[in-house]
């Protein structure tokens, strides 16, 4: 899978004003019950995972799995690989759009549809909106999805990241956060059932409401870029990993938070040695 960040990245100065709005929020949820502690941060799973160890080596294998260089401890890679012998293995699943052509694999109700009936796609990914905006259509969404999530499990890895958290904000104002929160909160709970811990994929601006939402730690793009690591890694103590796609990203990532979470480098496409595109650095 290519990425996605790079062209929906947003200026920083509307996520600070929404993070600082959801801080209030969450503060005034309970916090959900912990069963794990690792460095004295919290972890809201119900259930026992096994957490990403912190700082370390970390390899981003979204668009092809390849042998991890040296020194990695912890690799992404897509639902429809296998995990990688002795790391720690982050599964990658598109949670909240369809991959192009896939479209007929869906319920045609649970294709998000505007006024006039029409589809709403992700135009930069040529993805369709998938319909999260009632209960009854969560849980549909949510029990096809599960069905990945538990596809990971089998397979062996250690986490799943849902990617596309953010889909509301390109919903044509058809989606809320409120609805972004709620289907989250479904997959930390089937994901938790099987054992597996849960990131949230970017979208900084929620990152305050991961007690209420069950989510573990974070998988972040270019947040040393939009300077938005500070909030991952104070709202998931540390427990972060960051993609960079540019190499000031990369130096900004580094300077400031480059001993405390998982750091790589990676090219756009997230491409595999020996394309002409592969590039992977840590400093």
């Amino acid at each position: 899978m290519p990425v996605k960040r790079v062209l929906r990245a947003a200026g920083p100065g509307a996520a600070t004003a929404l993070v600082a709005l959801v801080t209030l929020v969450s503060c005034a949820s309970a916090p959900a019950k912990s069963t794990q502690h690792r460095h004295g941060s919290p972890g809201p799973s119900p259930r026992t995972v096994r957490l990403p160890p912190l700082h370390a080596g970390f390899d981003y294998q979204i668009g092809g799995a390849y042998r991890p260089p040296s020194g990695v401890g912890i690799v992404s890679r897509d639902r429809t690989a296998t995990p990688a012998p002795g790391l720690y293995n982050i599964c990658y699943v598109n949670a909240f759009q369809v991959q192009p052509g896939e479209e007929r694999d869906w319920p045609a109700d649970l294709l998000l549809r505007d006024a006039h009936g029409e589809v709403v796609v992700d135009r930069d990914w040529d993805e369709a909106l998938l319909d999260i905006g009632t209960p009854d259509k969560r849980e549909r969404v949510a029990a096809r999805v599960g069905r990945w999530i538990d596809g990971c499990a089998d397979k062996g890895f250690d986490a799943v990241e849902p990617d596309n958290y953010d889909s509301y904000t390109r919903s044509r104002h058809l989606l809320g956060a409120d609805d972004a929160t709620a289907f989250i909160t479904l997959l930390s709970a089937r994901a938790h059932a099987r054992h597996l811990a849960i990131g949230q994929k970017n979208t900084a601006e929620l990152a305050g409401l991961r007690a209420r939402t069950g989510l573990d730690f974070a998988v972040a793009e270019e947040c040393g870029e939009y300077d938005e690591c500070g909030t991952y890694a104070n709202a998931f103590h540390d427990r972060v990993v960051v993609i960079e796609y540019t190499d000031s990203g990369l130096r900004k990532a580094r300077a400031r938070y480059g001993k405390r979470l998982s750091i790589v480098r990676r090219d756009v496409d997230v491409s595999t040695p020996g394309s002409a595109d592969y590039v992977r650095r840590t400093r």
